[in-house]
């Protein structure tokens, strides 16, 4: 038996999100339009709840929002999106190969600004900060 109709609160709490992040992922179509009572509350169910916790784990791993409708898209279209999810997560390695390489690169620039930073002195003519300016 299904969850009865949840709250946007209790759905959240389910799947381990925040009720913000119900809505976002509701406004960008990632879950369907939640039903509404009368008094204009959202309910979910539990299939709602598991496309919840997709998602949640599709972010865990770096998927942005539009990859994961993709894939919803997709499964949706009655296609196992393993394929698909394989291309996305080799993009996803090659983008964090590409940050580190470049973050690496900007830790070697401070650690010898930082170096050179004890042969500043304050009696050199600058605009604001010859650490910064003689980089």
């Amino acid at each position: 038996m299904g969850l009865p109709g949840l709250t946007i609160g209790k759905a959240a709490q389910a799947a381990g999100l925040t009720r913000k992040a119900v809505r976002l992922y509701e406004a960008k179509r990632l879950l369907p339009e939640a039903e509404r009572t009368k008094a204009g509350y959202r309910l979910y169910d539990e299939h709602d709840v598991e496309l919840l916790i997709f998602i949640r784990r599709a972010r865990t791993l770096g998927l942005h929002l539009d990859d994961i409708r993709d894939v919803l898209a997709i499964r949706g279209g009655g296609t196992p999106p393993c394929t698909t999810v394989r291309a996305l997560l080799d993009a996803r390695i090659a983008e964090i190969d590409t940050t580190v390489i470049e973050l690496l690169a900007l830790r070697k620039t401070l650690a010898e600004t930082r170096q050179r930073a004890d042969d500043c002195t304050s009696d050199q003519p600058v605009t604001v900060c010859g650490i910064i300016e003689d980089s």
